[in-house]
């Protein structure tokens, strides 16, 4: 039985490593932006960050990924300190693992396993469960040589075909057979959601998409007046949340999904797929983003190519831009006057509203501003849906 050790407990004490690489567009000040991101997903996950450090450099170390001074100084950091857990901004393989573990002697994962360490803690449903394991084992696969490298003998030749290679095919194959069942096991659940969404009739879907921890829960129990699990940590919620909402007469399907995340691990987004025909299937997409994060403008091109794996960047959209609350408070002071800040204000609507072709709207759901707009403009949309799908039925009008 193969078990993965590197997973994370409460309470952990963690450092963290990020690259500058030239020729990549990476400012230090970008890659600190990454590592805050990353702090928040090992918070997310239960540790504690306690150290950061960036490297420059042309290209990763193919042993260590950073060079051998940067190791040497993460060790003499390390030492005495109790550190509990390294983790790198960006992936490593198997051997390169190995190899940070034995030169500093802490555990050692990358972004992707900490990814999937949460994704494997929020999992709720047998669907969630079942795709995270998928995830976790098609993650693993490639790396087995590398973390097999410590059972190998040194050196070539006669005498050196030992028990490593033996144990590293019959690991292989024990995770191709558990990744062929747990596809299979996907199938037939994927079959039983499939046959509830087309149980639900000619209602309009309309889904909510962004970035994670941009306030779709919160819009979704706002909207729906449901009561949708929101907190303010990544990736709250894995599963996706279906609501039927009547606007003014008006029936439809709202539904929130799986917050979308810089170099979200690709296995993940394969595993994930059948979660995300909610996005595939929806007839309307609300894109909702955080204005105040710093970051905004990388994150919506990151959902909008997200979107585009999934084949659904074409729908019609309607681009939320909420927590305007928190926007005004890291922009505006008490001594900016109000016809200052109002013009801050329009040329943030102009500029995004040319953008999203008039199909943007500014909201705070904390503060509940602007949310009769928000309706107003949802069941637009969704009556103009109705008219092309059903021009001679006026049941919902």
């Amino acid at each position: 039985m193969i078990e993965k050790n590197n997973k994370i407990k409460q309470n952990e004490k963690a450092v963290l490593v990020g690259v500058v690489q030239r020729g990549q567009q990476q400012t230090e000040a970008l890659v600190n932006e990454y590592l805050y991101e990353l702090s928040f997903l090992a918070e997310t996950a239960g540790a504690d960050t306690v150290k950061s450090f960036i490297q420059k450099m042309d290209m990763p170390d193919s042993r260590t990924f950073v060079g051998k001074g940067k190791l040497e100084e993460i060790k003499k950091y390390c030492t005495g300190k109790n550190i509990d857990l390294i983790i790198f901004d960006d992936e490593l393989t198997g051997s390169q693992i190995i190899n940070i573990e034995k030169e500093i002697g802490v555990k050692t994962i990358d972004r992707s396993d900490l990814i999937l360490d949460i994704f494997a803690r929020r999992a709720r449903t047998a669907q969630a469960k079942t795709q995270v394991e998928l995830a976790q084992y098609q993650y693993l696969l490639p790396r087995l040589k590398g973390m097999w490298k410590h059972l190998e003998r040194q050196g070539g030749g006669i005498g050196t075909r030992g028990p490593g290679e033996t144990e590293i095919e019959t690991d292989r194959r024990i995770v191709k057979d558990k990744i062929s069942l747990l596809r299979k096991k996907l199938e037939e659940i994927d079959k039983q959601s499939f046959t509830q969404r087309k149980e639900r009739g000619e209602l309009i879907r309309v889904a909510l998409v962004g970035y994670t921890n941009v306030g779709k829960s919160t819009i979704m129990n706002m909207l729906s007046k449901s009561d949708v699990f929101a907190e303010n940590k990544l990736f709250a919620t894995l599963d996706t949340t279906t609501r039927k909402v009547v606007f003014e007469n008006t029936p439809f399907l709202l539904s929130d999904t799986v917050g979308f995340i810089r170099k979200l691990p690709h296995h993940l987004v394969e595993s994930f797929k059948s979660t995300l025909d909610e996005v595939r299937e929806a007839d309307i997409l609300l894109h909702v983003v955080d204005i105040s994060h710093p970051q905004h403008e990388e994150q919506i091109a990151v959902v909008n190519k997200t979107l585009q794996e999934l084949g659904a960047a074409d729908k019609p959209m309607l681009t939320i831009f909420n927590k305007m609350d928190l926007y005004e408070e890291k922009h505006f002071d008490e001594w900016l006057a109000d016809d200052i800040k109002q013009e801050i204000k329009t040329d943030l609507r102009i500029k995004w509203e040319k953008q999203t072709e008039g199909n943007a709207i500014f909201i705070s759901a904390r503060e509940r501003t602007n949310v009769d707009q928000l309706r107003e403009f949802i069941l637009l949309k969704v009556r103009e849906m109705y008219l092309v799908r059903y021009p001679y039925k006026t049941m919902y009008f």
